[in-house]
């Protein structure tokens, strides 16, 4: 049974996906007034959500004005990108040998959706997150999974921060153009280049 979801919970998500979608915009103060009157709860699960945001660095609490929506710097995207390289890469060539071909196919599928030229550009985003998780889950390495999990949201904001102006006449970029060949090499069980093409994707994060 899915346990159901507390205010707190549902007022972070709710805000959370705000800011993803750009309807919270970089350096927005946020008024905790406001909220509880928008999502019709009490002031202690608003508070709550606030609080939690701020302690994962999503938001910035000025005392007797309120809580500033983060800007991500180009520098923020770079310093994540390298983690990501190094974590991504590292565990890959750790585990080349494991792949199973079941776990192959499920990655052509992905990579199928990531493809896709009729959907809009936070499906693009969320297509590719899905892919570089299940890419590292095969691995079996839950902390790595987790810590993947949280720089590819971060992520997530920076894409709405630098994109959002331009969503409407953009067009799908090619950022994903090298999980195939990953897939590929990982089915030779050929470690440098899965590991290459994977440090090559990572180059067209673009901003």
């Amino acid at each position: 049974m899915v346990a159901k979801e507390s205010l707190k919970d549902k007022a972070y998500r709710e805000i959370l996906e705000g800011i993803f979608s750009s309807e919270y915009k970089p350096n927005q103060i946020l008024n905790e007034k406001e909220l509880i009157e928008r999502y019709g709860c009490s002031k202690s699960p608003i508070r709550e959500a606030l609080i939690a945001l701020c302690h994962d660095g999503v938001l910035r609490n000025i005392p007797r004005y309120g809580y500033e929506v983060v800007r991500l710097t180009k520098e923020d995207v770079e310093a994540i990108m390298e983690f990501r390289l190094v974590l991504e890469t590292g565990i890959l060539r750790n585990n080349t040998q494991k792949f199973t071909e079941d776990q192959l196919r499920m990655l052509e599928d992905l990579d199928f959706l990531c493809n896709k030229q009729d959907c809009d550009i936070l499906e693009h985003w969320k297509y590719n997150m899905d892919f570089h998780l299940s890419l590292i889950s095969c691995s079996g390495n839950t902390f790595a999974y987790q810590e993947l999990e949280r720089a590819m949201n971060v992520l997530r904001r920076a894409y709405a921060q630098f994109y959002w102006n331009k969503w409407n006449n953009f067009v799908i970029p090619s950022d994903m153009k090298t999980h195939a060949k990953i897939i590929n090499a990982l089915r030779h069980q050929d470690v440098e280049a899965a590991a290459g093409y994977l440090a090559e994707d990572f180059q067209d994060f673009g901003m």
